[in-house]
């Protein structure tokens, strides 16, 4: 069960299940795996703005990364629980993206995480991020002021 999908203020659901490899022996999810549902919802916000990931590299020679990530750990996830990681863009600027990233369970916040991405070029030097990704990522942030 994995589905993605942009709301009208520009916020972007990606919903999963927890399986029994996310977790630990006490069927709680183990921390890290958190980034790794964080990513997956990136990714698919990237696909859904029409720039996957391997196509930027390719074209543009650049790729995003992660920069900075402040985690707050609030409650943990367990065992067959569906999550939904709620993306939300802050400021953009030329070469990096501001993230809120929220992972919950039904109405439960059970992770909140501030993530800055840096734009590169494929050898790890800073970029400009190609317009149209720039661009796009804007217009959400357009869109959720608008709220």
């Amino acid at each position: 069960m994995s589905e993605s999908g942009m709301s009208e203020d520009g916020a972007n659901s990606f919903r999963l299940r927890v399986y029994y490899e996310d977790t630990d022996a006490a069927g709680i999810v183990y921390y890290a795996n958190y980034l790794r549902y964080a990513e997956r919802a990136r990714t698919e916000i990237m696909r859904q703005l029409g720039f996957a990931s391997s196509e930027i590299m390719a074209r543009d020679g650049v790729a995003l990364g992660v920069r900075r990530c402040t985690v707050d750990y609030q409650r943990p996830a367990k065992l067959d629980d569906e999550l939904c990681v709620v993306t939300r863009v802050g400021n953009v600027g030329g070469a990096s993206i501001d993230l809120r990233q929220t992972v919950s369970r039904d109405a439960e916040t059970l992770v909140v995480m501030e993530i800055k991405l840096g734009c590169m070029t494929m050898d790890g030097r800073a970029a400009r991020l190609p317009d149209a990704v720039r661009h796009a990522f804007e217009k959400l942030t357009e869109d959720e002021a608008k709220e």
